[in-house]
């Protein structure tokens, strides 16, 4: 196994902390959700609103498999959602050092209070919509996960760099 795989709440830092760290550890860095823009041909919210959630996460399945199955050093950025299913956890936890970027309701609130790209956001009440959506994934994040990182108080540049200094402190033996 040669990936590590960054997993999260949207607005956790998954994207820019990823393509720090793959910088810092010289391997290569793949946005889950560019990467499966670009198997679906459209944006991931307007796939959402034409197909579905379910659509999008059976396609989020086999994204995730074909990239987790490459065999070379990654570092994997995944849609907030990934670990909604059960397979795509397995998947995680076979194939990859996964890493939790944990960070709070109320700094995700900071951070995406003005975003209108993220589709499970743009509802009526999006602050409680973050609330539910952390309540259901915290527990999945933390069980998919080989290591938990709290970031909610620190710069993609600080969590990148703390997190490059302990892999190479401790790599994971998958990953030498």
């Amino acid at each position: 196994m040669t990936s590590i795989a960054l997993i999260g709440m949207p607005g956790s830092g998954k994207t820019s902390v990823g393509r720090l760290l793959a910088r810092r550890l010289d391997c290569d860095w793949v946005d889950c959700d560019h990467a499966l823009e670009e198997r679906i041909g459209c944006s991931i919210r307007a796939f959402f609103e034409q197909q579905g959630e379910a659509a999008f996460r059976d396609i989020e399945t086999q994204v995730l498999a074909d990239l987790l199955a490459q065999e070379r050093r990654q570092v994997l950025s995944t849609g907030g959602g990934v670990v909604l299913r059960e397979a795509n956890r397995a998947l995680l936890q076979q194939r990859a050092h996964t890493v939790y970027l944990r960070v709070g309701v109320q700094a995700l609130w900071r951070r995406l209070r003005t975003d209108t790209q993220r589709p499970l956001l743009q509802v009526a009440d999006p602050r409680q919509r973050l609330t539910d959506l952390f309540t259901v994934r915290d527990p999945l994040y933390t069980q998919t996960a080989a290591h938990t990182m709290e970031t909610g108080g620190m710069s993609s540049h600080q969590a990148a760099h703390l997190l490059a200094a302990q892999l190479e402190l401790q790599p994971p033996a998958r990953l030498v």
